[in-house]
């Protein structure tokens, strides 16, 4: 399986698996959370996704 980041062998390194739904089989695979975190700022998927505290 490769990283859906850097194209990597996931294998190879100490892998973080992703999905939308916990009981899905589908995921997303990258090398580690430094990949995950790189693909998550690249596609700027936190981008207006903060709550808001009201007092």
């Amino acid at each position: 399986m490769v990283c859906a980041y850097c194209a990597s062998d996931v294998d190879r390194h100490e892998p973080v698996y992703v999905t939308e739904n916990p009981t899905d089989t589908e995921h997303e695979a990258f090398c580690n959370y430094a990949c995950l975190s790189a693909y998550i700022e690249a596609n700027q998927l936190t981008f207006g996704a903060a709550c808001e505290w009201e007092s």
